[in-house]
């Protein structure tokens, strides 16, 4: 994966310094994903809140991670990883995937994609991802990357997460 190269933009420092900012941007609706990848023959994930598609041709998703993630020295070294995208039906699954945990996948049914990660099989979709670029600015990363394979369950809507403060998770 290629670092991009950055153009100089001025940007606040101050988080939580303006409310009505921090209120404004809570109210930006994301979905709840799982992002795993594998490190040393074992499942690795996190939960993740910033995911959205950023091309048609070639299908291309992007995902914002704290600069302090284990996920991105996987990405450095062009792991591939699967966004499994959280039904409405699956809240319990926040706690288990929202702190690091070596056995997050235990008793839960996954389907393993092409490359050996693991997608969770009642997800309302998952998508298996090769990592093509990044941007860093401030406390995270944007990591740009292309869906090489991926499936939707039939009649299975996605988990919608709104927060009250755009300014901490």
């Amino acid at each position: 994966m290629q670092p991009m190269t950055q153009t100089d933009i001025p940007v606040s420092t101050q988080p939580g310094s303006d409310p009505a900012i921090a209120a404004a941007l809570g109210r930006i609706p994301s979905g709840l994903f799982v992002i795993a990848w594998r490190e040393d023959e074992a499942d690795r994930s996190m939960l993740a809140s910033w995911v959205m598609q950023a091309g048609f041709a070639p299908p291309l998703v992007s995902i914002a991670v704290a600069a302090s993630r284990d996920l991105l020295a996987a990405l450095d070294r062009n792991a591939p990883f699967v966004v499994s995208v959280l039904g409405e039906s699956q809240r319990s699954l926040l706690a288990r995937f929202g702190k690091p945990a070596a056995d997050a996948f235990d008793g839960l049914a996954v389907h393993r994609a092409a490359s050996g990660v693991a997608a969770l099989a009642d997800a309302a979709a998952w998508m298996e991802c090769r990592p093509v670029t990044r941007a860093a600015h401030g406390d995270h990363v944007v990591v740009l990357a292309e869906v090489v394979s991926g499936a939707a369950m039939d009649g299975l809507q996605p988990l919608v997460h709104v927060r009250k403060n755009g300014l901490r998770y």
